[in-house]
């Protein structure tokens, strides 16, 4: 199965909460759409590493993405080395996408600057014909994905490209909320953490609408870019 795009979270809801909505968006196009969790989370404050396991693949069917992988790389200890790396790109050249979606190139948690560099250097590296991989016992060819795009997180970065997701941001809200041991539960007896928050569930909202402000749309998600995008025609900016 080729993908159109491999959207790639340090842990799962990465994906969602910051690109959830172009997924969305892309998947009603036609497109088709796959996601690669690094981590299980298990080291996160609330819940679990199998209450996420399961939450993560109701946000997949939410969506509806064709398919969804986790690596179970160590949460929080996973390091950008050969092995890593290997993971990744028999991921990319299994599926052949043309763009990949990865973590925020700076954040708040150390994973997602980690997370970004070493999924960009295995999308570069999934294109040197020399390094070898296998599938199944078969042989893998070497595949680059076009683009390579950095969704936004925690931290306010400028983004170099802004997509419209108008008419998708219900789907993305309901995709996050599919992760409820995470985020904002009065009935939850779990440790309050930076998420857990009534502030940050309306903040995936409130940056969605001021993204959109920006380029005159109802909503919108960032991205940031490894190169210069370009165009067919200086009218396809209008």
């Amino acid at each position: 199965m080729k993908l159109d795009i491999l959207a790639i979270g340090a842990h799962p809801d990465d994906v969602e909460l910051s690109c959830g909505g172009t997924l969305a968006k892309e998947i009603a196009n036609g497109k088709k759409v796959g996601i690669l969790d690094l981590t299980r989370g298990e080291l996160g404050t609330r819940g679990s590493a199998e209450i996420r396991d399961q939450e993560a693949q109701e946000a997949a069917v939410i969506l509806g993405v064709a398919m969804r992988k986790n690596l179970a790389f160590s949460d929080a200890f996973f390091i950008n080395n050969t092995a890593h790396q290997l993971e990744i790109i028999k991921v990319i050249r299994k599926y052949r996408p043309e763009i990949v979606f990865c973590n925020a190139i700076d954040d708040r948690h150390i994973d997602h600057p980690k997370g970004s560099k070493l999924a960009s250097d295995a999308c570069f590296l999934s294109g040197l014909r020399k390094i070898e991989t296998y599938c199944d016992e078969n042989k893998q060819y070497a595949w680059r994905p076009k683009l390579v795009y950095h969704y936004i997180q925690w931290k306010e970065i400028q983004p170099d490209i802004s997509v419209d997701i108008t008419g998708f941001m219900d789907k993305k809200i309901e995709a996050v909320n599919a992760y409820r041991s995470q985020f904002f539960d009065p009935d939850s007896k779990e440790p309050t953490t930076p998420i857990a928050s009534v502030n940050f569930l309306d903040s995936v909202t409130y940056r969605a609408r001021n993204l959109g402000r920006l380029i005159n749309k109802d909503y919108a998600e960032g991205f940031t870019v490894e190169r210069c995008a370009a165009v067919d025609s200086i009218f396809d900016l209008i």
